[in-house]
Parts: structure tokens; C-alpha cells; sequence
């Protein structure tokens, strides 16, 4: 196990509860610090997310399934336009060969 203690910018772990505590500095005089605050009323309105901020949480996710299955569909329905005027075109050029050869049988 690595005995090294970490550095400010990169602690050996990032859970606050595992991080040795701080010691009191020798230049300052005792008591010129604001005295330690517990910080459960900060994680506790972390945690205690309102309905309201999941509602739009998950709105936002349904735009953007809405807005991915349209863009979806789009491409799909480019896809049948471009395929349908490929296989307008072969039978344009089928019904011309169809044309000629016709011509040519007539004429002799």
C-alpha cells in the first residue's frame, strides 16, 4: 500500500472523510480562524433534489430522443426519395431501350 500522502492537486483520495485533517498553522496566532462549520446542510440540499428538477431533467431527455428519432426519420425519408428516383430513372432508361428496340423491329 502507498504510504505517500497526496498534494493539493492531487489527493490520494477525493472522499472528503478519508482526507487526513488539516493542522493548525504555526504562524498563525490561535483562534484568528472562523471556527469549523459542518457542511450536512450543503450535501443534504444536494441530495434533496425537488420533483421539479428531475421533471426537467428528464424533459430534456425526451426533446432529445424526440429530436434524434426525427433527424432518424428524416434520413430515412431521404433515403426512399433518393432510392425512388434511381429506380425512376432505370425504368425511364428500360422503357427507352423498349422504345427503340421496337423502332428497329418496325423498320425492317
Amino acid at each position: 500500500m502507498n504510504t505517500a500522502t497526496g498534494t493539493i492537486d492531487r489527493p490520494l483520495t477525493h472522499d472528503p472523510k478519508k482526507q487526513a485533517p488539516m493542522k493548525p498553522s504555526t504562524s498563525e496566532p490561535t483562534g484568528s480562524a472562523i471556527p469549523d462549520f459542518t457542511t450536512t446542510g450543503a450535501t443534504a440540499s444536494r441530495q434533496n433534489r425537488t420533483r421539479e428538477m428531475q421533471l426537467m431533467q428528464e424533459a430534456l431527455a425526451r426533446a432529445h430522443m424526440h429530436e434524434y428519432l426525427h433527424q432518424a426519420e428524416q434520413q430515412r425519408q431521404a433515403v426512399r426519395v433518393a432510392k425512388a428516383r434511381r429506380m425512376q430513372r432505370r425504368a425511364e432508361r428500360a422503357s427507352m431501350r423498349a422504345r427503340r428496340a421496337l423502332a428497329m423491329a418496325v423498320m425492317q
